[in-house]
């Protein structure tokens, strides 16, 4: 079952955690949600800077590339084996996917004049 906001929000600030002692012990499932919660930043901050509306369809497939890039980025640094990279990109995908239907699914497309997720203002401070 893919991770909504709460438990991706969880996941990112304790896989994200400098002071986090036991690094390389994330299973892939806390890799993938932190993943998503990272690559939906990075995503909003693109389409933001772009400042045009994409199709839903489009929207998702960038989604998943911001993603799985996160993914790659915390399984170098925590020693992930090929197995687990790909599982954490394959439920990250899931992750990003779920969070955005869940805010944006009701719109006809993503739109950078709508509000960013509150979970996303709340980590990183600021509105866009």
């Amino acid at each position: 079952m893919p991770f909504g906001w709460g438990d991706s929000h969880d996941a990112y600030q304790q896989v994200y955690d400098d002071n986090n002692e036991n690094k390389s012990s994330f299973g892939h499932e806390l890799i993938a949600g932190g993943a998503a919660f990272a690559g939906f930043k990075a995503f909003e901050d693109h389409q933001r800077n772009e400042g045009k509306p994409v199709s839903h369809q489009f929207a998702k497939e960038l989604l998943a590339g911001f993603a799985g890039a996160e993914v790659d980025k915390l399984a170098e640094t925590r020693g992930e084996d090929a197995w687990d990279r790909e599982k954490a990109k394959h439920q990250a995908k899931k992750n990003a996917e779920q969070m955005y239907d869940d805010h944006y699914g009701n719109q006809d497309q993503y739109d950078p004049g709508y509000g960013a997720p509150d979970r996303i203002n709340q980590q990183f401070g600021g509105n866009y």
